[in-house]
């Protein structure tokens, strides 16, 4: 089995249960490839070098980061001293891992988004200079080869963007950077975030959505999820339209989280909750 697992860069998330985890998961022989992100520590180090963090709200009322160049040099900075603390926490763990980011080996790949719509004082604008892309392919032989040889790869973005003939570094978001690579490898996804799962009052943990299996109830997913939970659900249906097994949302904090989310933690999405949709949508 191979399982993916996305730690958040939320402050509150504490990564070591989930580095123990994956040295656990690896001695009984299974693949694993850990995704990361890191937004909060942007955010931080933008504020320490007198940078605004800029975020945007789109048409469809998703907001994001504006990432313009300035900001992408941060990123950049900031996401490979990141991944080397993960590299390094995993080898201490008795893991071979391996750091990479999507730039490596084209890992995650696709257009570069240079210009993005944007809704400012209730109208609709386009803003340029964005360094964001779309991913539309996984080198997942890379990914498979380090498997092979022992290895555990530790990655992240930035992605490689396209932009005309060029390929240069590019944003993407880390929870669907990690959707694509398990619908690529047809993996397990974790999703380790700094709450329970998804809960069906968004400010009550004891309605954590436990299963999602038909169509209804991922409807029910989608009506519960607020804020940041919002971009997760995104990122579950990207990765099981790719691929995925199975998505599942979990404490990060949680003793055991990884362990403890594939043992029946946190919320379940399983592929019959689009699959069905997708089967009822072609017969109408």
């Amino acid at each position: 089995m191979t399982t993916v697992v996305k730690i958040g860069g939320a402050r509150a998330v504490d990564p070591a249960g989930a580095l123990a985890d994956v040295a656990s998961l690896r001695e009984d022989g299974e693949s694993v490839a850990v995704v990361h992100g890191g937004s909060t520590a942007v955010d931080e180090t933008l504020e320490r070098l007198g940078i605004e963090p800029e975020y945007v709200e789109t048409p469809s009322g998703v907001v994001g980061r504006f990432t313009d160049e300035d900001t992408m040099e941060v990123f950049e900075m900031v996401f490979g001293h990141l991944n080397t603390q993960l590299v390094a926490g995993l080898q201490s763990q008795g893991v071979d891992a391996v750091g990479l980011n999507g730039v490596d080996g084209r890992l995650l790949y696709g257009p570069r988004k240079s210009a993005v719509r944007v809704v400012e004082d209730g109208k609709r604008k386009i803003k340029r200079g964005d360094h964001s892309g779309t991913i539309k392919r996984v080198n997942a032989d890379l990914l498979e080869t380090l498997f092979d040889d022992g290895y555990t790869p530790v990655a992240s973005p930035p992605m490689a963007g396209k932009d005309e003939e060029d390929v240069i570094p590019v944003n993407t978001d880390a929870d669907r950077s990690a959707a694509h690579i398990a619908g690529a490898l047809e993996a397990t996804l974790v999703l380790l975030t700094d709450v329970e799962g998804i809960y069906a009052d968004p400010d009550d943990p004891s309605t954590l959505i436990e299963s999602v299996e038909t169509p209804d109830e991922w409807a029910a997913l989608e009506d519960a999820a607020e804020g940041f939970m919002e971009r997760k659900v995104m990122a579950i249906e990207e990765s099981l339209d790719g691929g995925a097994a199975e998505v599942i949302v979990a404490d990060a904090n949680a003793e055991e989280p990884i362990l403890s989310a594939l043992s029946g933690g946190g919320t379940h999405v399983h592929a019959s909750a689009l699959s069905d949709t997708a089967e009822t949508e072609e017969t109408q």
